[in-house]
């Protein structure tokens, strides 16, 4: 089943959103930061798997510049990070929406 959340980091000032799957790891990745919300990762498993399988690494590199990096590790014990809690489908969706052109430089 999939599950949409998110964890605050403080010193950083940065909601992680992820969209995580039945085994509690990431498909999905946004990252905002501060009140305005600006994006600052909107990363994809699939589009990492792509990259990997048929790319070189200077195309995963520049993926990664871009988009930033998509965590890579179970996201079991979220629940346990201060400020945590999941959030709809929709609401994530928005971001996603929203951060991709911003990082993609499109409008």
């Amino acid at each position: 089943m999939t599950t949409w959340f998110r964890i605050y980091h403080e010193d950083e000032d940065l909601w992680l959103c992820f969209d995580a799957d039945d085994e509690g790891w990431a498909t999905r990745q946004v990252d905002v930061r501060g009140a305005d919300a600006q994006p600052v990762t909107a990363a994809s498993l699939e589009e990492v798997l792509q990259l990997r399988d048929h790319a070189d690494p200077a195309a995963m590199g520049r993926y990664e510049r871009q988009f930033g990096v998509l965590s890579d590790g179970s996201l079991a014990g979220w629940r346990d990070q201060p400020r945590a809690g999941e959030i709809s489908a929709e609401e994530f969706e928005r971001l996603w929406a929203a951060a991709r052109p911003a990082l993609d430089g499109s409008p």
